[in-house]
């Protein structure tokens, strides 16, 4: 039974940005916040947040708004960022390399284990604190460390067969940036996130082209 069931996945995709702000007021010493001033910063409306939030219970009080400390901590409970998953990353290309540099992985509720990668220029390699291991070895780490998460960072064509080891092996959750529809593959066996960046980038392409356009108009 789901901890938060019927709960809108584009209520939970809005949690995170929520989160961040809130961390970003609590760095300026801001205590508390209006669902107005809330809105006004983030872009939505406050009709909108307090509907998000009392999904969850709710946790303003009416006049005085929201504890920002209380409110971050709570959308971090929500959001199981404390949640310690234990993860390992595939494919340390390009890609692989920024995300282990630069995401912080534990304050998102994860806990990356292990690098594989099957190139010899790779295999060895310190990357941060990991060194990349050969994916031959993909099997009995999984054993012994018995990981939760993968991010997929390896070409489309090596997916399927990844995938099906890592299930085999007990992983049930994947962020997944190989441009590959893993959740067609293995639906309802496995929980996945996928990462398109091109198609975010067309988005953007759409709305920077009637942005234009309607700057066009008014000149």
């Amino acid at each position: 039974m789901p901890k938060y069931p019927g709960v809108s996945p584009l209520v939970v995709r809005r949690l995170p940005r929520y989160y961040r702000l809130l961390t970003e007021l609590m760095k300026n010493g801001v205590e508390r916040i209006s669902s107005r001033e809330f809105a006004d910063m983030i872009g939505f409306t406050a009709s909108q947040i307090r509907q998000d939030l009392n999904c969850f219970g709710g946790f303003g009080q009416q006049g005085y708004g929201y504890n920002v400390a209380s409110l971050r901590a709570e959308i971090g409970r929500i959001l199981s960022v404390d949640g310690n998953l234990p993860t390992i990353l595939v494919g340390v290309g390009n890609l692989g390399l920024a995300l282990a540099n630069h995401v912080n992985f534990e304050a998102c509720g994860f806990k990356l284990l292990a690098l594989f990668d099957e190139s010899p220029t790779t295999v060895g390699k310190n990357i941060n604190h990991w060194t990349v291991r050969h994916v031959s070895e993909l099997t009995d780490f999984c054993k012994e460390h018995r990981p939760l998460a993968a991010v997929l960072c390896v070409p489309p064509s090596a997916v399927p067969d990844l995938v099906k080891k890592l299930i085999d092996l007990n992983v049930k959750c994947y962020w997944n940036f190989t441009q590959y529809d893993l959740s067609s593959l293995y639906r309802d066996q496995i929980l996945v996130e996928d990462v398109q960046l091109t198609d975010s980038l067309m988005t953007l392409s759409f709305h920077a082209n009637e942005f234009l356009h309607t700057e066009s108009k008014n000149t």
